[in-house]
């Protein structure tokens, strides 16, 4: 990741990533809630929950989750948020936020990353097609909702 302009941030980055979480929050229709979100981010990053890339001078970031694909025996990560301030979009940090996230899961050696997006959000599909990912045709996405309420 090293002249990417993008890092894995750190437990001492959580002030920075917390603030741009809660950001990336509220821009997608969350109720504010920073404490929430700093101490959401908090117990992924002191548990390695999760892996948070952050973009050159904390513009943006990304989000990945691991999870495992029994049946071929292999790691997977699941690229669940992705952000850059709006002031610094157009900038080429979300295609560098893309990319890093490429090469850490290619270093995990994972056997793929996975994402899914809104409909509606064709920049983001646009973005995805141009680094190189592939739709998952003849796949369907299935939820099963827990809870009727979001807390």
């Amino acid at each position: 990741m090293s002249g990417s302009g993008v890092r894995r941030a750190s437990i001492e980055d959580l002030d920075t990533a917390a603030a741009l979480f809660e950001r990336y929050r509220t821009d997608f229709g969350q109720a504010p809630s920073p404490a929430r979100s700093r101490d959401f981010l908090a117990e992924r990053l002191s548990r390695n929950q999760s892996v948070l890339l952050l973009a050159e001078g904390d513009a943006g970031f990304v989000q990945l989750y691991p999870t495992w694909s029994s049946v071929r025996l292999a790691r997977v990560w699941v690229l669940n948020d992705l952000y850059v301030l709006p002031t610094q979009r157009r900038r080429g940090l979300a295609r560098a936020l893309l990319d890093a996230a490429a090469a850490f899961a290619r270093d995990d050696g994972a056997l793929r990353l996975e994402l899914d997006t809104t409909p509606d959000n064709v920049a983001a599909q646009a973005l995805y097609l141009a680094a190189g990912w592939d739709h998952f045709d003849g796949s369907l996405q299935f939820r099963l909702p827990l809870h009727t309420t979001v807390v």
